[in-house]
């Protein structure tokens, strides 16, 4: 009998450990999930920006996606980089096939400015995958491209919250509010209520890999049995004391610090 929770990151990844698949499965283990991975594309970054990418072919992605699915429950699982529209109908095909909590991190832009996503594919993400999911996690960049809107305030993150899940059939959308400047508020809405988890701004250009911890202590959580606000609760905090310890390595944005004090669930 299987006496560990399975999680699963189908992204690309980062060899500089900050983000991606790296973060992801930092993430998992520090959160006490087995973590498992697809890889959709290899990408050459570091903490200045992305240098090389290369997309794995379709069916080497599904042939990863089938071979953990056959052999090891998953308890939820997570996208992060997937980077063209091949992919995505690809996982329109498969999602079902997992059948768990499905946390999408809808990653089109990296910390550092370079464009993670192919223009011809946001649509689909949009309009195909999101109903599938629990959760949807932009941050405002990322909502304002969803929704076509600018967001400026709490007010506006919290339309853009309500509009991810009336229009595009989300069960639920975190709109992350770290790209503002007067507060650091992340506004949940679960498809009845409007929840705003806040904390404390800390002063740091290290920032890379946040976007892909955040998710994936929310698919730990949710793999784990909590509750979608004690999931995105409890992932706040441990994002906040990520960022509280992060690194001051690399030339760019810095990484976060996997191993900060363990937020428990």
């Amino acid at each position: 009998m299987k006496n560990v929770n399975c999680t699963l990151t189908i992204a690309g990844t980062d060899p500089t450990g900050g983000a991606g698949i790296q973060a992801d499965l930092k993430t998992f283990q520090e959160l006490r999930t087995y973590g498992m991975t697809v890889i959709t594309s290899v990408l050459a970054q570091n903490t200045t920006g992305v240098q090389k990418v290369l997309h794995q072919p379709i069916d080497l992605i599904e042939s990863q996606i089938n071979s953990v699915i056959s052999d090891i429950p998953v308890d939820a699982f997570k996208t992060g980089m997937i980077a063209n529209l091949e992919m995505m109908e690809l996982l329109e095909r498969k999602i079902p096939e997992i059948g768990v909590p499905y946390v999408m991190d809808p990653v089109m832009v990296a910390t550092s400015g370079d464009s993670l996503i192919h223009e011809d594919a946001r649509t689909f993400l949009r309009d195909r995958l999101m109903p599938f999911a629990k959760i949807v996690t932009p941050n405002i960049p990322e909502a304002e491209s969803l929704i076509g809107v600018e967001i400026k305030t709490l007010d506006d993150m919290k339309d853009a919250a309500a509009a991810i899940v009336s229009r595009y059939g989300a069960q639920s959308a975190l709109v992350k509010g770290g790209h503002l400047n007067d507060q650091a508020a992340d506004v949940l809405f679960d498809g009845k209520t409007m929840h705003t988890f806040t904390s404390e701004r800390i002063n740091t250009k290290n920032t890379h890999g946040t976007g892909c911890t955040l998710s994936a202590a929310i698919t730990a959580y949710l793999a784990k049995g909590l509750s979608l606000y004690e999931a995105v609760e409890l992932s706040k905090k441990y994002i906040t004391e990520a960022i509280r310890y992060s690194f001051n390595i690399g030339k760019g944005n810095g990484p976060t610090n996997h191993w900060a004090p363990r937020i428990e669930g």
